[in-house]
């Protein structure tokens, strides 16, 4: 992580200032820092997360497809990073050539579209909005504009991006919501313990928090809100160079075998992960291990009849987020989606034999533990604390 921080001199205070609004800007853009030109992929494909960790099941995929041999052929070792929460210097490692792709919510996307960073969104990973509102027990709302005039908490001031937008998607004036930064990772303690009426949270999350006694209830994003999420993103300049261009097919191909994979056999997919990181298992636990990875698949899946397969960005869903973040203030330009967000990988990443991906899942050997998950009972848990 220091060569991320340090880029060269420039400190990740340099790179991140909260501005007048609580907004995060990316101040150093534009002074000098240009997006890194394509060159072959040197020893490592560095991907990078949003969350200021890895150690959770939202990269299930990358791990499947790494452990089940589906990336054998790439001749490049494929890191995990974990990124500085907030999402922002995801698209700023990338850009720079620090990580060679990112996760970032649309609207740091947006934003990273508005500064020019030469970056495009590759493959849709979030076809629902995985993020969710969440509220002491007793306190829910299934009508969010019940939240103007109330404290939203937020662990990064960045996070606003993606808080705004979804708001506002449902009809709420957020010049009326108050934002509050009570810092990662701490922020759902905090309107546990009293502060704040809301929090912004994600699926995944929700498993994690419910394993660690705190239990809220929740406005799930994938069920009223109308935006997409995360994204993986990659520079321009990767997708216009032939061996670059190769290589992402084949990364993104194994992306969507692992996605495959778990839809199959989500227990199997949660060993692979907690053989990957063993913290991980020590957090959640067999149950809410496979709980978490549960949750973010189905946001990641979304309704498969209305796609073109894993991956597949609905371009609609993009024009509508960035048209609702111009609206807001977050962004000074109009951006045409289909400019940025690319379905060209789409066919070839799902282009593989999804008999013998079906056939390593139902095959896998679980581990005792795992084996004894009763996936009904995850099932019949999984909207219990949802409020819509």
């Amino acid at each position: 992580m220091k060569d991320l921080l340090n880029m060269g001199g420039l400190s990740r205070r340099r790179f991140l200032q909260i501005s007048g609004t609580g907004l995060v800007t990316a101040t150093a853009l534009g002074s000098g820092i240009l997006p890194a030109s394509a060159k072959p992929y040197d020893g490592k494909f560095t991907w990078i997360s949003p969350r200021g960790t890895i150690e959770v099941m939202d990269d299930y995929a990358i791990w499947v497809a790494k452990a089940m041999g589906y990336y054998d052929d790439l001749e490049v070792e494929v890191e995990l990073q974990p990124g500085p929460p907030g999402g922002t210097a995801v698209v700023q490692f990338t850009s720079v050539g620090q990580a060679d792709m990112g996760f970032p919510a649309p609207g740091i996307l947006g934003n990273s579209i508005e500064s020019d960073m030469g970056l495009v969104s590759v493959f849709g990973t979030g076809a629902l909005d995985l993020f969710n509102i969440a509220f002491r027990k007793g306190e829910g709302m299934t009508d969010l504009r019940g939240l103007e005039g109330k404290t939203v908490l937020l662990g990064s001031a960045a996070w606003q991006s993606i808080a705004d937008p979804m708001l506002a998607a449902v009809g709420v004036d957020t010049s009326k919501v108050n934002y509050v930064e009570a810092g990662f990772p701490n922020w759902t303690n905090a309107l546990a313990a009293g502060q704040g009426d809301a929090c912004l949270a994600w699926e995944g999350l929700r498993a994690a928090l419910e394993a660690n006694n705190l239990k809220f209830d929740y406005w799930l994003g994938m069920r009223g809100s109308p935006l997409p999420s995360n994204t993986q993103v990659v520079r321009r300049s990767d997708v216009e160079d032939p061996d670059r261009k190769e290589f992402l097919a084949k990364f993104l191909k194994g992306m969507a075998m692992g996605h495959e994979f778990a839809d199959h056999n989500p227990r199997a997919a949660t060993d692979i992960v907690f053989k990957a990181l063993p913290a991980t298992k020590e957090a959640f636990g067999p149950r809410y291990g496979t709980e978490s990875l549960m949750q973010i698949h189905r946001t990641f899946k979304g309704n498969m009849d209305e796609r073109f397969g894993w991956g597949y960005h609905d371009v609609g869903d993009f024009d509508l987020f960035f048209r609702i973040q111009k609206d807001l203030g977050l962004l000074s330009i109009d951006i045409n989606a289909a400019e940025y967000v690319l379905n060209d990988f789409i066919p070839g990443a799902n282009d593989f034999d999804k008999e013998k991906v079906k056939a390593d899942a139902e095959g896998y050997q679980l581990p005792d533990d795992l084996a004894a998950v009763d996936m009904a009972d995850v099932e019949a848990n999984f909207y219990n604390a949802a409020i819509n």
